[in-house]
């Protein structure tokens, strides 16, 4: 068995229901992710999906939303619900990978600097090394309290500027399948 997990954190409807959504990087971001998905599966890469949910609204198991977002096609290995930013607090997964000899995270999901990042330091943190993939991320513009707007991009620049060479290294699909970002390193 492989020593590498593929994450896909919070790839679900949920966020649909949300007034910051937008299908604007939508496209590019499916394309990533479902290769990233694919990829790990052709891989022998244990997939493991991780949904957030809360006890109302549209991250509420009876709201309906916690399922994969559309049009992702996945049949992961294990299934993990996480109620913190980072999927490693109280879901079973840290356990799942110590059990399973998981040494390498691959970190792919919705929201770039929100919970796929938290998980990466958390992991980061906890002994695993860690492959973010920025290209199967997905985020939205924000505001400061400044006012200044953030768009997407922005915020992606910034979380691989605070990841990288600390907590992750910064791969593509291609390179996190390959294992190369983390060789690279070496």
């Amino acid at each position: 068995m492989s020593d590498v997990a593929l994450l896909v954190i919070d790839v679900q409807e949920s966020f649909r229901h949300r007034p910051f959504w937008t299908d604007a990087d939508l496209p590019r971001f499916i394309e990533h992710q479902q290769a990233l998905i694919d990829g790990a599966v052709a891989r022998g890469i244990p997939v493991l999906q991780v949904f957030h949910v809360t006890e109302t609204g549209p991250f509420s198991l009876d709201s309906g939303h916690v399922r994969t977002l559309d049009p992702i096609v996945i049949a992961p290995a294990a299934v993990f619900h996480k109620r913190r930013h980072s999927a490693l607090v109280d879901s079973g997964l840290a356990g799942w990978l110590m059990q399973h000899g998981i040494r390498r995270l691959i970190v792919s999901g919705i929201r770039t600097e929100q919970c796929c990042e938290t998980t990466t330091r958390h992991a980061s943190d906890s002994g695993w090394q860690v492959d973010f993939v920025t290209e199967a991320t997905l985020t939205f513009a924000m505001i400061h309290p400044d006012g200044r707007r953030f768009e997407a991009d922005d915020i992606k620049a910034r979380t691989e500027l605070v990841l990288t060479e600390r907590f992750a290294r910064i791969a593509t699909v291609e390179q996190a399948l390959a294992g190369r970002a983390l060789a690279a390193a070496a």
